[in-house]
């Protein structure tokens, strides 16, 4: 397995009390990757911890990326949250972090 940073970079931030993750490809040979593993199913049970609603993927070929609505996941968001991180700036650096298997070898060993 490898930190999903290896293959991509992302950019988060807060629309109200829901956050939105986009995802880029570092590769655009990555994408068709990313869009077979990286689904909403598998974001939602990574954030299971953070109590999201049902997480909605956008696809965005053209820029080789994926966009991800967590929608409640700020718990209040902006100024009614009690979060460290009540505009969900860091969610993508977190989101990052996941181990995935490596799409270069199929390998589930880790390379850092």
């Amino acid at each position: 397995m490898i930190p999903l940073r290896q293959i991509a970079h992302a950019r988060s931030g807060d629309k109200g009390d829901s956050a939105n993750i986009a995802v880029f490809a570092r590769d655009a040979a990555h994408y068709p990757w990313l869009r077979e593993h990286l689904t909403a199913a598998t974001v939602q049970t990574y954030f299971a911890p953070l109590n999201p609603g049902p997480v909605t993927r956008y696809e965005a070929p053209n820029l080789a990326a994926l966009n991800f609505i967590l929608p409640g996941v700020l718990a209040g968001g902006g100024s009614r949250s009690l979060r460290l991180d009540a505009q969900g700036k860091t969610l993508g650096m977190a989101l990052l972090e996941m181990p995935v298997p490596d799409p270069e070898t199929g390998s589930p060993e880790h390379t850092d």
